[in-house]
C-alpha cells in the first residue's frame, strides 16, 4: 500500500510538471488568450476549430453562455434559444471581463490542451487526497499535506481564471507560476516523508549551504520572471526579429545572467565538499546537470536568438531544479550530523 502511495505522489509530480511545461509553451506561443473565457472555451466544452463557428447565424440553436464574435467583440448568450431571421441583441450580453475578441485555432487548442492537463492534475490531487482518507496506517501529516495540495490545486485553477480575466496581467502570471512551485514543494515534501530514510548522513554545515542554494535559485527564478515579462513585450513589438529582443535589455537581465554564475559556483563548492566526504550522491549530480542545462538554454536564447523551445525548456528546467534542490534540502535536515 505504501509503495502505491509513493507511486501516486510521483504521478502527481509528473502531472504538475507537465502543466508547468504546457503553461510555458502557452506563453512562448502567445496562446494565453486562445480561450478568452474560463472554464469553458468560447462557451464550449470542446472549443471551435474555425472562425465561422463563432459567427451569428439565423435559425440556429444557441445555448446559454455560448460565445460569438460581433463587431470585433464577444457576445454571450443569455439563455437557450433559437435565433430568428435577424440578429437580436436582447438575446446577448457583452463579455465585460476584457475586450479581447480574436480567434486563432492554434492558440485556442494550445490553451485548451493546457487546461486539460490542469484538469488532469486536479483529478490526480483529488485521488491522492481520497487515498490518504482511506489509508488505515497513514501518517497524520499525510492527510494534512494532501489536503493542502488539493486546496492548492483549486487555488491554482482560480489563479488561472484570473489570468484569463485580466487579459494576461504579468503579475498574475507570475503568481500562477509561484503557486505551481508551491505545489511542487508540497508534493516533494509528501514524497520525502513516505520514502525509506536510507540515504547518507550529511554534515550540519551542508544543510545551511543547501538552504542558501535554494534561496539563490528562488531569487534567480524571480529575476527570470521579470526578464520574461520584458521579452514578452519585445516579442509583440518585434515578433519576427528575435535578435533585437535583448538589445535594450534592462539591468535586471544582466543581474539574472550573472547570478547564474553565483548559483553554479556555490553548487560546485558543495559538490567538492560532498565528494571530499564521499557523500556525492546521484541526486546532487542531477542538480548540477540541471544547473548546467539551464545555463546552456540561457546562452542559446542570448547568442542564438531564442531558438524554438528554448524559453519553455528554460522555465521547466528551473522548476525541476527547484524541486531537486528542495528534496536535497529535506535530506540534509532529516539526516545531518554535527561537523
Amino acid at each position: 500500500m505504501k509503495n502505491k502511495f509513493i507511486q501516486l505522489i510521483k504521478i502527481n509530480l509528473i502531472l504538475v510538471y507537465l502543466v508547468i511545461a504546457a503553461g510555458a509553451i502557452v506563453r512562448m506561443t502567445g496562446s494565453g488568450m486562445g480561450c478568452p473565457d474560463w472554464p469553458k472555451c468560447f462557451g464550449y466544452l470542446i472549443p471551435p476549430t474555425e472562425r465561422s463557428q463563432l459567427d451569428w447565424y439565423p435559425q440556429h440553436s444557441y445555448h446559454k453562455n455560448e460565445v460569438i464574435i460581433v463587431d470585433e467583440s464577444l457576445r454571450v448568450a443569455l439563455s437557450d434559444f433559437t435565433s430568428g431571421p435577424s440578429y437580436n441583441p436582447n438575446n446577448w450580453a457583452p463579455y465585460t471581463k476584457h475586450d479581447y475578441a480574436l480567434f486563432n485555432p492554434v492558440h485556442t487548442w494550445i490553451e485548451f490542451i493546457n487546461r486539460l492537463l490542469g484538469a488532469l492534475a486536479g483529478l490526480g490531487t483529488l485521488i491522492l487526497f481520497v487515498f490518504t482518507l482511506f489509508q488505515r496506517k497513514t501518517k497524520p501529516l499525510n492527510r494534512l499535506w494532501s489536503t493542502l495540495i488539493l486546496f492548492g490545486m483549486a487555488f491554482q485553477a482560480w489563479l488561472g481564471k484570473t489570468v484569463v480575466d485580466s487579459n494576461l496581467l504579468p503579475l498574475k502570471i507570475t503568481l500562477h507560476m509561484a503557486m505551481a512551485l508551491v505545489l511542487v514543494a508540497l508534493l516533494v515534501l509528501l514524497y520525502h516523508q513516505n520514502k525509506p530514510n536510507d540515504g547518507p548522513v550529511f554534515p550540519k554545515s551542508m544543510s545551511k549551504l543547501a538552504l542558501t542554494a535554494l534561496v539563490l535559485t528562488l531569487v534567480q527564478i524571480a529575476l527570470g520572471t521579470q526578464v520574461r515579462q520584458f521579452v514578452d513585450l519585445q516579442m509583440h513589438q518585434a515578433a519576427s526579429n528575435p535578435e533585437n529582443w535583448l538589445l535594450t535589455a534592462p539591468l535586471k537581465f544582466y543581474i539574472h545572467r550573472s547570478f547564474s554564475i553565483l548559483v553554479l559556483g556555490l553548487h560546485l563548492y558543495m559538490a567538492y565538499l560532498l565528494r571530499k566526504a564521499q557523500l556525492l550522491t546521484a541526486s546532487f549530480k542531477n542538480i548540477l546537470g540541471l544547473i548546467l542545462a539551464n545555463i546552456l538554454t540561457g546562452i542559446a536564447m542570448y547568442y542564438i536568438d531564442f531558438p524554438w523551445g528554448s524559453q519553455p525548456l528554460h522555465l521547466v528546467l528551473s522548476a525541476l531544479l527547484f524541486g531537486a534542490q528542495f528534496y536535497f534540502l529535506l535530506l540534509c535536515y532529516a539526516r545531518k550530523k554535527q561537523p
